[in-house]
């Protein structure tokens, strides 16, 4: 039987030679494409690669953001999420937690004009409830504290993907010239991280503490070696062989992204010790913050973003109350109620509350039920089912909770807020749509949001 002749194939090579002869071409032709492609992404990438300001593409409401992390994860239960009907229910089984049911040994007051609902371990806060929106309707799948954290700050539990403050320094740019764009006060790693993101964009580290010389505060943050001048003439010709490499071979961002870099660190010697010196404050504004690390950090916070720092992580960790919750959360609530009031009332008495989006929360929250019998030892265990946060300012609105949960607490009963939510209400907030704000990398455009996430049009003013 005769094989049937197909007019479109090709024929078949008889040795090597005939067949490079055939395909020769093609090859020159894939190769070329690649060489092309490779310049376009860096040039497109050396126009990205930089921290000077940029415009949102949609209406902003915040221009900054200050995060105050509350790892270990808060019980809902204890702080901002009520459930009155509980102590009917005290020792009673719970059914798929294990233990009984331990109802909040602390009462809720409603607080200012709004009538939110706080607990009592925040005197303060409650003060302030009319500038607050909680979100009492959180979930998310990962009741361990590496993943969920993880998520919490980069929308991913396993990959690493950059962290939102990158993202946003990504979009915006920052509008100090003069610090970083984007600056964590403690805290893991993974809170700071650019990842693929070009390294300008990743957070500067520092160990601030109050009393600690402001030019120690971040690591070689003045040369002990060179002088100013010296450092400004090696700097300038940096850039002359930079402008020569750029002229005759090509542009690379690395390159770009690093001088500007070292330019920042350059300025910051005189800028960042400022900044970051508290005592600069009046004393009445240093009471108002308290006498704590935490205060001293949520004062140099606000200092940070009144220069036009784009966004300041902090961590204020503590809350892993497994147990003795009723003396742990009261020191731990106590710790971050004082400061953040104050940085509420700091911010809207200087016409900073509007601009700047103040976010607080763990990374998921704590079980209706506690092992054994109910006492003064008693605890809550890891529950990534239902918790919750809160914002205020930045166009959030303020004396509302948003969201439910059943009446123990341990499912969301309406209106739902998954991380990715959250992630996608931020960048609202700030002037973006969450499925365009993207950065290509291996092939993909990756985005914050993954492909998840709707943003919450009800908590916005």
């Amino acid at each position: 039987m005769e094989t049937p002749n197909c007019s479109n194939s090709l024929p078949t090579p008889n040795s090597r030679r005939e067949f490079l002869r055939q395909t020769g071409m093609g090859m020159g032709t894939i190769a070329f494409g690649t060489m092309v492609a490779d310049y376009l992404v860096a040039d497109a990438r050396a126009e990205v690669a930089s921290l000077k300001p940029r415009k949102a593409p949609l209406p902003a409401k915040a221009k900054h953001v200050i995060h105050i992390f509350a790892g270990g994860a808060p019980s809902h239960l204890d702080t901002f999420d009520p459930k009155p009907k509980m102590k009917q229910l005290a020792d009673m089984s719970a059914s798929g937690m294990g233990g009984v049911l331990f109802p909040s040994p602390f009462e809720f007051k409603k607080s200012g004009k709004s009538g939110l609902e706080i607990s009592e371990i925040f005197p303060k806060l409650q003060g302030v409830a009319d500038e607050m929106c909680v979100i009492r309707s959180m979930y998310h799948e990962l009741p361990a504290h590496g993943p969920a954290a993880k998520q919490m700050h980069t929308g991913s539990a396993i990959l690493p993907k950059p962290s939102l403050g990158s993202w946003l320094l990504y979009g915006l740019g920052t509008e100090s010239q003069d610090l970083p764009g984007f600056v964590s006060l403690g805290g893991n790693s993974d809170a700071r991280t650019s990842a693929f993101l070009p390294s300008l964009y990743q957070g500067a580290n520092t160990t601030f503490k109050p009393g600690a010389a402001p030019s120690k505060i971040m690591p070689n943050l003045q040369s002990e070696f060179t002088s100013q001048d010296a450092q400004r003439k090696q700097l300038d010709l940096v850039h002359q062989l930079n402008e020569r490499h750029m002229q005759t071979v090509q542009k690379d961002e690395q390159l770009e992204a690093r001088i500007e870099s070292f330019e920042l660190a350059f300025r910051m010697q005189t800028a960042a010790t400022d900044a970051f010196d508290i005592s600069k404050e009046d004393q009445k504004t240093r009471d108002m913050y308290g006498k704590s690390d935490l205060g001293a950090k949520l004062l140099c916070a606000r200092r940070l973003v009144e220069r036009g720092v784009r966004f300041v992580q902090i961590d204020a960790g503590g809350w892993d109350h497994h147990t003795n919750l009723f003396t742990s959360i009261n020191r731990t609530g106590g710790a971050i109620d004082t400061p953040a009031a104050a940085l509420i009332a700091d911010l809207k008495q200087r016409g900073l509350l509007d601009q700047t989006l103040v976010i607080w929360g763990g990374e998921f929250g704590r079980t209706p039920s506690t092992p054994g019998r109910v006492n003064q030892a008693s605890g809550r265990d890891h529950w990534a089912k239902a918790f919750c946060c809160w914002m205020a300012g930045g166009g959030v609105k303020g004396g509302m909770a948003y969201g439910e949960t059943d009446e123990i607490g341990a499912q969301v009963a309406a209106d739902g807020c998954h991380v990715h939510d959250l992630h996608a209400t931020i960048l609202r907030l700030l002037g973006f749509d969450h499925t365009k704000l993207t950065y290509r990398y291996n092939g993909r455009d990756f985005r914050l949001t993954d492909n998840f996430g709707k943003v919450v049009d009800k908590i916005i003013s």
